[in-house]
């Protein structure tokens, strides 16, 4: 999905709001981690300790300020296309994402996916990415060992946890990270976008179930 800027004004409106000023892409080098990391990373950057409260606060009204603009957000080129053909050659596929699912299912909505599709968010995982979680649940639930599995990201901590998993990682230039960011971090393949990696599935070992 296209949703990264959309994320990263939300979180810098509710900061603002927080009284906690920062530079949209000092946020935009954390869209793709852990809310909790983010936090983490935000206090030790500005010097401002934030108690519990205020963090949960944070939270609350980057969820509130981001599905005010979830109206903008579109799937990326050739996002249903391949998803759809994946589906078509019955290729085992989850959706995972450092979101909760209140903040990722208007998104997922728009994927034309069919109601058994595995989805797993930030809220039934123990920690997000840079942490496997999130992909290890996914390799589980589709019963397929995550060392057979690929994971296709838009930001280097996606393939950080990808390597953690033991997965191979793909990734996208849509998350506005560089191809040599991706590969530093552990990308074996970089895609502009979904079309491009559509267009070049054999490069990832894709096959059709016989």
């Amino acid at each position: 999905m296209d949703s990264v800027y959309q994320h990263v004004i939300a979180w810098q409106e509710a900061l603002a709001e927080s009284g906690v000023p920062l530079s949209v892409w000092r946020i935009h080098r954390r869209i793709g981690m852990s809310g909790g990391l983010f936090l983490n990373a935000l206090q030790r950057e500005t010097g401002v300790q934030l108690d519990t409260e205020a963090l949960e606060r944070l939270s609350s009204l980057h969820a509130e300020y981001y599905l005010r603009r979830a109206g903008g957000v579109v799937p990326l080129p050739g996002a249903i296309e391949l998803l759809g053909y994946l589906r078509d050659h019955e290729v085992p596929f989850a959706i995972a994402t450092s979101g909760s699912r209140l903040t990722a299912s208007s998104a997922i909505e728009l994927l034309d996916l069919p109601p058994d599709t595995v989805l797993v968010t930030r809220d039934i995982v123990e920690r997000a990415k840079p942490d496997p979680h999130l992909f290890l649940a996914a390799a589980s639930l589709l019963e397929v060992d995550p060392r057979h599995c690929f994971v296709v990201g838009d930001s280097v901590w996606d393939l950080l946890a990808a390597q953690r998993a033991s997965s191979l990682g793909v990734g996208l230039l849509s998350g506005g990270y560089g191809r040599a960011e991706l590969q530093a971090a552990g990308a074996y393949r970089v895609y502009a976008d979904p079309e491009d990696m559509l267009d070049h599935l054999e490069e990832v070992g894709v096959r059709p179930a016989t």
